[in-house]
């Protein structure tokens, strides 16, 4: 096991920004951000559509605000969520402590799993709602780009977390390993 740094011999190194951006996670925790972007961005941009003859708007998903909501919410908090993950995953060859490094893992999988579930239902939602929204509801086929877009990305999202939490399963395996000898 010469590729993972585990344990106080390899803890407070300098931080090596190439090797940081190479990591796998890294790269899916950034792709997993901008995909968030692009789902929250989407909806908050070009989700609410009116009728000719109303002032008010609606959401584009059937009209369901709730639909809307859950997209932005979602999109947002997952948004948080990698920034957060990501600056942990640049902390993490600081942390000396096979303890702490094991938390840290575990707190990793359940977020992730935690993720790409609700990823799943968003994507089961939004599906759900732009299927059954009318014609008539936006006639002029205003934001059908940014719903089709938001339901795309939110797709992808469940398998760039799911990979996440593959990744983090295959660290604390590491760790575990490093513990044990």
């Amino acid at each position: 096991m010469d590729g993972g740094a585990f344990g106080a011999g390899k803890a407070g190194g300098a931080f090596d920004p190439q090797a940081f951006i190479r990591q796998p996670q890294t790269l899916l925790r950034l792709l997993s951000w901008v995909f968030s972007i692009v789902v929250f961005g989407s909806i908050v941009n070009e989700g609410y559509v009116n009728r000719l003859d109303e002032t008010q708007e609606h959401c584009i998903f059937n009209r369901n605000r709730n639909a809307c909501n859950y997209g932005i919410t979602v999109g947002v908090l997952a948004f948080l969520s990698c920034l957060l993950y990501l600056a942990l995953d640049a902390y993490f060859p600081q942390i000396s402590s096979v303890k702490d490094r094991k938390k840290a893992v575990l707190s990793d999988i359940g977020v992730s799993a935690f993720w790409a579930f609700l990823w799943f239902v968003g994507f089961c939602f939004l599906t759900n709602q732009w299927q059954a929204s009318k014609e008539e509801d936006n006639p002029l086929n205003e934001g059908g780009d940014a719903a089709r877009a938001a339901i795309t990305f939110s797709f992808f999202s469940i398998f760039t977390w799911g990979f996440l939490t593959f990744l983090a399963f295959r660290r604390l395996r590491d760790i575990t390993f490093q513990e044990e000898y």
